[in-house]
């Protein structure tokens, strides 16, 4: 009985895999190779704090940071923010992309605690901020958990997105942390990836922090190292 359990539910797996993740094998290992030096990096460098993802569709690359951190001894809370709808509309041209389809890309709640028990993350390791970020971001924008945060996994492709969670992010930056964005090298035949544009035009001006280019993750994404400017100083 108990191994019949286990191949329904190992079936179950690929099925919402196949289903809601539709990324390639080797985007898959991409990504994984990512949280793998990333996780390696803060552990031995001695960043503490949470793992913040988001856009967590499909629950895979926050399934793989949970592992990674895990694997690396690295004691993160994990923190997933998404709408569970899908992806917004877009509010202006900077964020069209041939790709970015409003509700597309959509994991219901429910069906993303399923994903989270299936791949194995302890549900004591993990908390759900459900919402668009224009809506769900603001209200934790000064004193709301996540406090401390090692690692910040943007997936939300959509320029005016990036540019909440980036402006959710600026009182929580500190030297040491990774911040990474998955869709950074998706752009279009006459715009810039929203994600890279939204990144420049935050940190252009930020007179406190600098962003050291660190690892892609695949062809898509790219990540970083936030550090301090004041340590640059000579």
């Amino acid at each position: 009985m108990k191994w019949q359990l286990k191949r329904l539910n190992l079936a179950l797996k690929r099925q919402l895999d196949n289903r809601t993740y539709k990324s390639s094998r080797r985007e898959r290992r991409g990504r994984h190779d990512f949280f793998n030096t990333a996780f390696k990096a803060l552990s031995f460098n001695g960043i503490d704090g949470d793992y913040a993802e988001f856009g967590s569709h499909g629950a895979l690359t926050f399934s793989q940071a949970f592992h990674e951190a895990k694997r690396h001894k690295h004691t993160a809370q994990l923190w997933a923010f998404d709408s569970f709808q899908g992806l917004p509309a877009a509010a202006m041209e900077k964020d069209e992309h041939p790709k970015w389809v409003a509700s597309e890309m959509a994991t219901p709640l429910n069906e993303f605690h399923k994903l989270c028990q299936l791949r194995g993350i302890d549900k004591n390791r993990y908390h759900v901020v459900p919402g668009f970020f224009n809506e769900s971001l603001p209200p934790l924008a000064d004193t709301g958990e996540p406090r401390n945060i090692c690692l910040a996994y943007i997936d939300c492709d959509l320029y005016t997105s990036t540019l909440d969670v980036l402006a959710f992010l600026q009182p929580r930056l500190k030297h040491g942390m990774i911040i990474a964005f998955d869709d950074y090298y998706c752009w279009s035949e006459n715009q810039l990836s929203g994600e890279r544009l939204a990144m420049l035009e935050v940190f252009s001006t930020d007179e406190r922090w600098h962003l050291l280019p660190y690892t892609n993750i695949g062809w898509h994404g790219a990540s970083f190292i936030v550090e301090d400017k004041s340590l640059l100083a000579t």
